[in-house]
């Protein structure tokens, strides 16, 4: 929020969220909207307003040894295990727009869009759950919304790509948390400031 209001953007009204758009209008920010059911409403606000074109930034835990703290993940396919993506789609998985993606993939040290789970519950994940994810699915990240706002983008036609910092490791033998490290907040500003500098070639891709 701090970047864009410093380079002269405004504040508009959200009232269970923040929303700061640009001082050309030509983007906006908005959150944070933590669980799916308070992303979601978020998106569908931001969609009456004009929204076409939506990248989720958040944290994710790593289901894969291939992902430790501080490392990004560009989410792939979204496997729905929160409660919300059903009331806009009638299946367990959701595809983000691959042109949004691709743009995305360019932009970032990233190379493969990688599966991710959505949980309403992360204190009722077990070792032996994630493992079956990572096994039968290819899992690699575990979040709170990215499937439900990949089913609504779906829904509501409009462009919808997720990138995560992952924040903390759940393959490990013993939980491995990174999110309160100076390096890791540094990093998460640093991909921030890059995403908002990148929006025009963003800005470019429109597929729904």
């Amino acid at each position: 929020m701090k970047l864009v209001l410093d380079a002269g953007g405004k504040r508009q009204y959200l009232f269970h969220s923040e929303l700061v758009v640009s001082k050309d209008s030509d983007f906006f920010v908005a959150g944070p909207a933590v669980g799916a059911p308070m992303a979601v409403m978020t998106m569908e606000k931001l969609i009456a307003l004009g929204a076409d074109s939506v990248i989720l930034y958040g944290w994710c835990g790593a289901v894969s040894k291939d992902f430790g703290v501080g490392d990004l993940l560009l989410g792939g396919t979204a496997h729905c295990g929160e409660g919300t993506s059903r009331y806009y789609i009638n299946k367990d998985v959701c595809e983000p727009s691959a042109g949004l993606v691709g743009a995305v993939l360019a932009s970032f040290d990233v190379s493969v869009a990688s599966p991710v789970w959505t949980t309403d519950a992360v204190y009722r994940e077990s070792r032996r759950m994630l493992e079956q994810l990572a096994d039968k699915y290819g899992v690699c990240g575990v979040d709170m919304e990215y499937s439900a706002l990949c089913a609504v983008a779906a829904f509501r036609k409009i462009d919808f790509a997720g990138l995560f910092l992952v924040s903390d490791e759940l393959w490990q033998k013993e939980w491995h948390a990174g999110f309160a490290g100076k390096e890791f907040k540094q990093k998460s500003r640093k991909v921030i400031q890059l995403l908002i500098e990148k929006i025009p070639s963003f800005a470019a891709v429109r597929e729904r």
